[in-house]
């Protein structure tokens, strides 16, 4: 089984205390935000996002001799303070989702299941630095072996697409090509091949502003237009590499 929430709760016991030389449980956790993405994509691009690379993941690792892979419910809210004053996104505060993130990981390692991967796919700042100090606090003071595949880092970045290492990427092309590549049917290919290129970069956006104020006044920056499911796939498949890589190096802590 890949989902952790399909397990009995025997199940569970039995991956917390695994005979000598069984698989090395390390668990998925996939974050984002339900955010608008533009007139074309979904509330929940970030967190489907998350779950597709998780999924892949733990494909790839089904039959792996050292890690065993299983993928949490997803947590699919988040600091969204850009997205204000469109309709649809739901913000909850940093001390909310931090305080989320220690009590999830709290049960976890309390069970011996210290081994979590934060796997996330919205980046706003604040959003990003809560996921940081959420590890931080799991780590120093509960004993847990938590890790975050932080996307942003250059060592990561650099190996996504030129919009992404550019930070035009919401709902732009990088963004709404990964839809295309997942859940198609969510994408509004028609209201999509009419968008033209919003050259707004978020990589240096003020924490206290928004969208509108910075010039994505339909929600969007990129190039959605120019997205394919080709394009999302191969970086689909960039981005379980890292997933995969970030995954085994947690089983060897």
């Amino acid at each position: 089984m890949t989902f952790f929430a399909d397990l009995t709760s025997r199940q569970v016991a039995e991956l917390a205390t695994p005979p000598p030389g069984a698989r090395t449980p390390v668990l998925l956790l996939p974050l984002g935000a339900i955010e608008p993405h533009g007139p074309h994509a979904p509330l929940g691009t970030d967190p489907l996002i998350s779950r597709g690379m998780c999924v892949r993941a733990a494909a790839r690792l089904a039959d792996d001799p050292e890690v065993r892979v299983l993928i949490l419910p997803a947590l699919p809210y988040g600091v969204t303070r850009f997205a204000a004053g469109f309709a649809g996104g739901l913000h909850i505060g940093e001390e909310t989702l931090h305080a989320l993130l220690v009590d999830v990981g709290t049960a976890l390692i309390g069970q011996g299941l210290p081994r979590i991967l934060l796997v996330n796919n919205h980046f706003e700042p604040a959003h990003l630095t809560t996921l940081r100090r959420a590890v931080e606090t799991l780590n120093t003071g509960l004993g847990g072996r938590v890790a975050h595949l932080d996307l942003v880092r250059r060592r990561h970045a650099q190996r996504l697409t030129d919009e992404f290492r550019g930070g035009e990427c919401h709902a732009g092309r990088y963004e709404t090509s990964l839809v295309l590549a997942d859940r198609p049917e969510l994408v509004d290919t028609p209201v999509m091949r009419t968008l033209p290129h919003v050259p707004v970069t978020l990589a240096a956006a003020a924490p206290d502003t928004d969208f509108r104020q910075l010039g994505m006044s339909e929600a969007y920056c990129g190039a959605p237009a120019e997205a394919t499911a080709e394009e999302g796939e191969a970086t689909f498949g960039v981005l379980t590499d890292m997933l995969v890589e970030a995954i085994r190096e947690l089983g060897v802590r």
